[in-house]
């Protein structure tokens, strides 16, 4: 899946907006689109309420950047993330924000994170990944070639390319992210084919 699909007019809030929850959840909310599998927009959640453990179905977005030798480049989580900080992970991932495409948020992340904007995403997979705290529908896209890449260090600690093996002997080792090593076992060959 390559984009969502948005209803005609602004999608419900998840879960409905009470008098319990009207200050607390809307006030400055980062909101996030809540999805079915198909990508067809049922609503709309904030972050906090997306990560909390009711698990509403939201999308992101990771972009696997490899160069001419195919090393792959990973990101050092800040320290500063509430989920797996300090964690080696995808060169770029994100969520898409209410009323984003996914191109679109592919791109907006790629630059926030790595100041990188010259290039074109190949979509690779789409999948659901469901950890402890919430459930993400993943879209994933590789790109490859000669990238100046320039860590943005709020949003990430550091970053350096990977020789495939390296990563491979880190697995199990709470060097990388639970996700990144499950979508990096899914798509090593997917990525590799497109030296």
């Amino acid at each position: 899946m390559e984009e969502l699909i948005y209803p005609e007019d602004i999608a419900p809030t998840v879960p409905p907006v009470s008098v319990s929850n009207r200050d607390t959840d809307i006030r400055g909310a980062e909101w996030f689109p809540v999805v079915e599998p198909s990508g067809l927009v049922t609503g709309r959640a904030t972050r906090l309420y997306c990560h909390s453990g009711a698990k509403p179905l939201h999308p992101v977005v990771h972009l696997h950047v490899m160069d001419r030798f195919g090393r792959l480049y990973l990101q050092k989580r800040s320290v500063k993330k509430d989920i797996q900080p300090g964690k080696w992970d995808t060169a770029v991932g994100g969520h898409v924000d209410y009323g984003e495409g996914i191109i679109e948020a592919l791109y907006r992340e790629a630059s926030e994170e790595l100041g990188f904007s010259e290039f074109n995403p190949v979509h690779i997979v789409t999948y659901v990944f469901e950890s402890d705290v919430e459930k993400e529908l993943v879209n994933v896209f590789a790109a490859v070639g000669s990238f100046s890449l320039f860590p943005d260090k709020d949003e990430v600690e550091e970053g350096r390319y990977w020789e495939l093996k390296e990563i491979e002997e880190n697995f199990g080792k709470s060097v990388f992210t639970p996700n990144f090593e499950q979508e990096f076992a899914r798509i090593r060959n997917a990525i590799t084919a497109l030296l």
